[in-house]
């Protein structure tokens, strides 16, 4: 995926978070449980049990200016100019009566206290309801490809930023708080709102090579090649339930899945990719996943 030649991108889009970012006052334990229930269940019980304590810990600076060539080799740029293609792409597309607000994006090392509690490099990348921000460290990219054997690639990277941004859409237009993500299952809604998530991503790739990034003047994507195509895809693999539990050594068990499958995840963001509409995307209109 590659960013078109042509001007560069504005800074301030993501905060970088150094080391540190342990939540005020000793309670990270708590932090950390908070967070736990929100990415297991989907209910945010930071303002119930303190997890949502904001507090010291790492230095705090924007990422700045970039210029295309940064953007297409250095994962801190090519994150802040994908957030400001999402940014241009879900303004205007958001369903009628939607009022669109852009996410906070965040980079962090080691660990961040966030609004849904303390995360760590280990959390993976995730979104907050409670402070609508998206957060990941870098280094998970690496761990896709070691640990879960993905090909990696800046498409792979770039599914994972629009995925999280998909959770945010999902936020506004109130799919967070009407779905049940308290239980799981290959059906559930837990699935079909991380389904819907992938087939977000698509929409927004699918788009990209054609939206005009207004302060450039050109797109902001060159056109996909099948095979930036095939690393997004082989991310979406890479991250299904079916596959983790394979990696991890225990058998498949769809009654336990939260994600969806690797076929799954593969699916719907071809959806959205290919179709580019909300109503494509409905995951809860279907009764084939």
């Amino acid at each position: 995926m590659t960013f078109s030649e042509g001007g560069s991108f504005e800074g301030g889009r993501v905060r970088r978070h150094g080391r540190g970012g342990a939540i005020a006052g000793g309670g990270g334990l708590v932090g950390i449980i908070a967070l736990a229930i929100f990415l297991f269940t989907g209910q945010d019980v930071s303002g119930v049990i303190g997890g949502g304590q904001q507090g010291g810990g790492g230095q705090v600076e924007d990422v700045g200016d970039c210029t295309v060539e940064q953007a297409n080799s250095d994962p801190l740029c090519r994150f802040s100019a994908t957030v400001q293609s999402l940014d241009a792409f879900w303004g205007p597309t958001v369903p009628a009566g939607t009022a669109f607000a852009a996410p906070g994006a965040n980079a962090f090392e080691g660990g961040i206290a966030t609004g849904c509690g303390q995360a760590s490099s280990a959390t993976g990348p995730f979104y907050c309801p409670a402070d609508q921000g998206i957060y990941l460290d870098t280094s998970f990219f690496q761990l896709l490809q070691q640990q879960f054997g993905a090909q990696g690639g800046p498409l792979a990277e770039m599914y994972i930023y629009a995925h999280e941004y998909g959770h945010h859409i999902q936020n506004l237009t109130g799919v967070f708080a009407e779905a049940d993500r308290s239980g799981g299952g290959a059906e559930s809604d837990s699935v079909r709102v991380e389904l819907q998530a992938d087939c977000y991503a698509g929409m927004w790739a699918g788009d990209a090579a054609t939206r005009i990034d207004q302060d450039r003047g050109v797109t902001f994507l060159e056109p996909i090649t099948a095979e930036q195509l095939a690393q997004a895809l082989d991310a979406a693999a890479a991250v299904g339930d079916d596959h983790i539990q394979q990696q991890s050594g225990g058998g498949v068990d769809p009654d336990t899945w939260t994600h969806g499958s690797s076929e799954q995840r593969q699916k719907w963001f071809t959806t959205g990719y290919e179709q580019g509409s909300l109503a494509a995307c409905d995951t809860f209109a279907t009764d084939t996943l």
